[in-house]
């Protein structure tokens, strides 16, 4: 009577470190194991040159895990594989013992069939199926530390290690005396083992627009934005079928290999993890491996341009930018920030820092303390420019500064229908025991919509705020602490509410 044949399913992965670990050597060491033990192989499952890093890409043994939890009474009541490394590389190896053991709940147990302990080996084949299982995993980790050495080191001799050549350029195979060979098209490989590729100029019409867009990013100042655009409207060709693009004008304008440099390590995605960019100061850069389509001057300019962007600065070079403007003139204000040349935007600070008021914070620019040099009046032009870029922030676009020629007068204006909003500080003194407050109105805004805020006790910071739709006065008045005349406007208690405050005197008045 011929023995019963307990139906197995068979693993096999291959990946491309050693051919001992081919499928045919697997599958022939799993049916001599089998015969041994009354196995019969039903179903076998396979994932050929893949990486056992992770389970992400091995199609084979995430069909064999579904297979096995999904049915209810698998067809097959073991499952055979070669060793623990073809199980998988896992960096943690609770990883593996994970999959197995679901394996294993489900009644169908893993049997290492190259492995020197057998399923039933107690704590000792615990211990050394734990051991091979951490072995699996730190020889992958080696063996990328060496594969990157050897990079590295074909890198430093000037040869390409891999990767996209780039528009302009193109590889040129050599062999390893850097004999040339044949120009690479795309998707080809080099054949024989000792051949290597180098990076050469392309065709005659890129190399003419690479240097054409550096001379547009130098010569003409014009933005990466504005560059893409030209290039599309004139119907010039890019790689691929999404044509031009900020990120390829941005990688032909900062790339070293534009300049003859070999570069390598610009991102990094070690054992199978996910590829992250690294910092300049990383990258190998061997100057002189290629023929150059920029020079040097050239792209060192570009560079320095690039640097200078607001996306590329860092809030410390922010910071230190508008310092360096408050210094050499003495004062900040929205328009004077937007007017020059040292810094960035008001609205990029906005936009970094949540307001202006918050930069003014943190540069110390702004506090009584570091004014005592100056009058009263210089305190409350600092506080008029920190509550107007205030409003500004706190409007969601609603309100726009414009500079109404003066050089202390810049004024609020609606940005649906352009109405101008003045705006009148109003500073405490006391007359005897009785604080009031002065209001100094300017003629020419005195049809204007009216915000008056009025300073604390000791004018360092604003009390209250009302919205009038007009002040009448031609010259300075007084206010008492109630003052029956602030009835005639509208008491603002958020800043954020400006907009539809006004909108609210316009519907009544």
């Amino acid at each position: 009577m011929d023995p019963i044949l307990v139906p197995a399913a068979q693993y096999l992965r291959m990946s491309t470190d050693h051919q001992q670990y081919s499928l045919d050597n697997q599958s022939d060491a799993i049916a001599r194991y089998a015969t041994e033990n009354r196995f019969q192989v039903i179903k076998t499952y396979s994932d050929p040159a893949k990486s056992g890093l992770r389970l992400k890409n091995r199609a084979g043994l995430k069909q064999l895990l579904k297979d096995v939890v999904n049915d209810e009474k698998p067809q097959f009541r073991a499952i055979l594989v070669y060793d623990v490394s073809r199980w998988g590389r896992f960096q943690d190896h609770d990883e593996a013992a994970h999959y197995e053991y679901v394996c294993k709940a489900a009644g169908v147990p893993v049997h290492y069939c190259a492995e020197m302990f057998g399923i039933d080996s107690g704590p000792i084949g615990w211990i050394l199926k734990a051991l091979k299982r951490t072995m699996a995993g730190e020889y992958s980790r080696e063996l990328g530390i060496r594969v990157l050495a050897g990079q590295k080191r074909l890198v430093r001799l000037g040869f390409k290690a891999g990767g996209m050549p780039g528009y302009g350029l193109r590889r040129m195979l050599v062999s390893d005396d850097r004999r040339p060979k044949q120009l690479l098209a795309h998707g080809e490989r080099k054949g024989l083992a000792t051949d290597r590729v180098i990076l050469v100029p392309g065709p005659a019409r890129e190399i003419q627009i690479v240097r054409m867009i550096y001379r547009m990013y130098l010569s003409e100042l014009l933005s990466m934005a504005e560059i893409v655009g030209y290039l599309n409207r004139k119907g010039i060709t890019y790689p691929g079928k999404s044509g031009w693009s900020v990120r390829a004008i941005s990688n032909i304008l900062s790339n070293p290999k534009y300049v003859g440099c070999n570069v390598f390590g610009r991102t990094s995605s070690k054992l199978s993890t996910p590829i992250v960019r690294l910092p300049k100061s990383d990258w190998l850069i061997v100057p002189e491996a290629f023929k150059p389509i920029v020079t040097q001057e050239v792209f060192h300019d570009a560079q320095t341009r690039i640097r200078s962007l607001t996306i590329n600065q860092s809030n410390e070079e922010l910071l230190s930018s508008i310092k360096t403007l408050w210094t050499s003139g003495g004062r900040l204000s929205w328009d004077i920030i937007a007017k020059s040349a040292l810094t960035a935007s008001p609205s990029t600070y906005r936009v970094r820092f949540g307001s202006l008021t918050r930069v003014y914070d943190l540069i110390g620019y702004g506090s009584l303390g570091e004014f005592s040099f100056v009058n009263t009046r210089r305190c409350s032009h600092i506080l008029r420019d920190h509550l107007l870029s205030e409003i500004v922030s706190k409007s969601d676009g609603q309100i726009l500064l414009v500079d109404s020629g003066a050089r202390h007068r810049s004024l609020l204006k609606l940005k649906r229908n352009g109405l101008p909003i003045s705006l009148l500080i109003s500073r405490m003194v006391l007359r005897g025991k009785h604080p009031t407050w002065q209001v100094q109105p300017v003629p020419c805004e005195s049809r204007y919509i009216t915000l008056l805020a009025r300073l604390t006790e000791d004018n360092s910071s604003f009390m209250d705020f009302y919205v009038f739709p007009r002040i009448e006065h031609t010259k300075r008045f007084t206010l008492p602490a109630n003052a029956p005349w602030l009835e005639q406007g509208m008491r603002l208690t958020n800043l954020s509410d400006l907009c539809q405050t006004v909108g609210s005197i316009l519907t009544t008045g």
